[in-house]
């Protein structure tokens, strides 16, 4: 259907977009963006509502205007395009968009794929030039319950000096190999190989705002939830955010370097909301179609910053699943996880599902499905209560979090770890993946933490609401969270240093503070020494053990059950296994069927490999804060 275009106020035309016949009637299925070619590049824009669109064309990629070129409709009038002939590649960009109420807009191409510094202008771009030597294919699969998620920023990974990185803050300093911290102990790349992790999961790399390309050494910090460019890499991280081309190569060899080190990569994704409407490409395209409203026309702010995208309208949703395939296939990510996946409607999450299954059905999807306040139908939100209609699409369990450590906006709370009462059969049943709850279709829609980049991290949290206790009990009530969600069912997730009890000084949002609160303080992987390598034991037993990684809801009712969950202390049996997690303060004597078991976690110490054999004739000791795991040599009845 033909959109008409009309002599109307701002008003109208941002209501006019919102109006279900525009919804339906004005959609496109084709390519978008700067389509290269040596021959010519096409360029074209989704903008029914502008009454005229030119490409402005200029001279280098920091000069002035040079060329301005009238685009042609579509016989639908949707799509704006021009051909340009010639070999285009770093041909500088913009587009200016005229409509009936007056107002003109200069904006970058929203599908650029690479631009100038800041994301000021779009750039053309051959990306077969971009790829670095021996760019291959993509890593094979890995089966989805093996995986195990370390999240970290990329700037925090490398920009204290402890890192030992030459590229601090860089794409480049992540796979640096051969880093050290001060006391020779490894850091960076070597480190993240010997943790045994399967997938990082990066904070957003996609150009963002709020941190200034312009310096080598930006002093603004941020983790990158604030998107301008969706298609292009962040330049903060590059050596040379002034040279287009030098973020997207170094990118890909970050990429490379990673999966020839076996790690995979998750990418995070911030879909849900833009920085600013006013100066972001969406508003200055289509006003008001990208964004979802109140009743009066208001935007809504089920984010909490401003603004919501209304991925339920044909043409946000396609660019969310065109975004996707897009890194998916050029820059061979591995997954992705949705930042307030909640905000976003069932029907998308479907669509990248199955728009990454023709490409790798073992890339993972995840997200926050968190049922946010936004004037979308509860049945529409891909949150957790709708699991069920999104397989392969996985969700953060904020039930084991809350149960192991208390809420996450008070410092003081306390959760099963640390000294509350009736959180032992909350914290149970989310180990057993929600079995009681029936809520997800497998085991592996669930994501597994008790700590992220958002809030408190576990360190910071347990210091909070104990103060007065000594660090050796921090260290054990850190070590045993730490522990039941390496071995629940479901899929884990650590926070990047989380294992060498990362802190940021009591800072509960560092989204925007300086590196000395975000860096890693790789010093500690020194200090912490110990848990370092007992989580490592621990990520160890969990891939020598397919008991801790069951793939379906039927197993895991016939293999696991509760076998106490009261006085701070659970207890589970998983098949021939007896795990137990002592809360309390006190030394814990466990009563055990008499026999002979395999030794497998006691006392602070993991036997991956020649378990010691134990006999037991009534209890065995467990001291406070220490999880244990024992395997009993002869088969256990089912009343055991």
């Amino acid at each position: 259907m033909t959109y008409q275009i009309e002599s109307l106020t701002r008003e109208a035309l941002l209501a006019q977009t919102r109006t279900e016949t525009f919804i339906q009637n004005q959609q496109y299925h084709g390519d978008l963006g700067a389509i290269y070619t040596a021959e010519q590049t096409v360029f074209k824009l989704w903008a029914p509502t502008a009454e005229r669109v030119e490409l402005l064309i200029y001279d280098g990629h920091y000069g002035g205007l040079q060329a301005i070129y009238p685009m042609a409709q579509t016989s639908d009038r949707q799509v704006y395009f021009f051909a340009k002939e010639g070999d285009c590649h770093g041909m500088t960009y913009r587009y200016q968009l005229s409509f009936p109420d007056g107002t003109v807009t200069k904006t970058v191409d929203p599908y650029a794929k690479a631009v100038t510094v800041n994301g000021q202008r779009g750039v053309v771009v051959d990306l077969s030039r971009t790829n670095p030597e021996n760019w291959g294919e993509r890593l094979a699969p890995l089966p989805l319950e093996e995986t195990i998620v370390y999240e970290l920023h990329i700037r925090d990974f490398t920009s204290s000096k402890q890192s030992g990185a030459k590229h601090k803050g860089k794409y480049l300093g992540v796979i640096e190999k051969g880093t050290a911290n001060s006391n020779g102990e490894s850091t960076g790349l070597d480190y993240l190989q010997e943790l045994g992790v399967t997938h990082v999961e990066l904070l957003p790399f996609f150009d963002y705002v709020t941190v200034d390309e312009t310096l080598e050494n930006p002093v603004d910090y941020n983790w990158g939830y604030d998107p301008l460019n969706y298609n292009v890499p962040e330049g903060s991280y590059a050596t040379n955010a002034y040279d287009p081309f030098v973020r997207i190569r170094e990118l890909k060899q970050m990429i490379q370097g990673l999966h020839d080190a076996g790690i995979r990569v998750i990418m995070d994704v911030v879909y849900n909301h833009v920085y600013q409407v006013e100066r972001h490409p969406f508003h200055h395209t289509v006003p008001g179609y990208f964004f979802r409203q109140n009743d009066d026309g208001s935007l809504s702010n089920g984010t909490g910053v401003g603004n919501d995208t209304a991925s339920e309208r044909p043409m946000m949703r396609k660019f969310i699943v065109d975004s996707i395939k897009y890194w998916a296939k050029e820059y061979h990510i591995d997954g992705f996880r949705f930042d307030l996946m909640g905000i976003h409607d069932v029907e998308t999450m479907q669509e990248v599902r199955r728009a990454l299954d023709e490409i790798d059905p073992s890339i993972i999807v995840f997200g926050e499905g968190w049922d946010l306040m936004t004037p979308l139908a509860h049945h529409e939100k891909a949150s957790h209560h709708n699991a069920p209609q999104m397989a392969g699409v996985g969700q953060f369990n904020d039930g084991l979090r809350e149960a192991l450590k208390g809420n996450d906006f008070e410092a003081a709370a306390k959760g099963f770890v640390n000294g509350a009462w009736y959180q032992e059969r909350k914290a149970a049943i989310n180990m057993m993946a929600c079995l009681d709850y029936q809520h997800y279709l497998v085991p592996q829609q669930l994501i597994q933490y008790v700590e992220s980049h958002d809030n408190f991290t576990l360190f910071d949290k347990l210091r909070g609401a104990s103060p007065e206790l000594e660090m050796a009990t921090i260290i054990r009530q850190h070590q045993l969270a730490t522990t039941m969600v390496l071995l629940a069912q479901g899929i884990p997730f650590l926070h990047a240093g989380q294992e060498f009890l990362r802190t940021k000084h009591g800072v509960r949002d560092s989204y925007n503070k300086p590196d000395t609160i975000n860096q890693l303080d790789w010093a500690r992987r020194s200090q912490f020494a110990a848990n370092v390598a007992y989580v490592q034991k621990i990520i160890a037993l969990r891939k020598a053990e397919p008991l801790f990684r069951i793939t379906d809801y039927r197993a895991i009712q016939q293999s696991m059950r509760v076998l106490r969950a009261d006085y701070q202390i659970v207890a589970l049996q998983l098949e021939d296994y007896i795990l137990v997690f002592n809360a309390q303060q006190n030394i814990l004597n466990y009563e055990l069927p008499v026999g002979d078991y395999q030794l497998v976690v006691h006392d602070g110490e993991v036997y991956v490999d020649n378990q010691p054999i134990i006999q037991v004739d009534h209890t065995i000791a467990i001291q406070s804060y220490r999880p244990l795991v024992v395997k009993k040599l002869q088969k256990l009845s089912a009343e055991n």
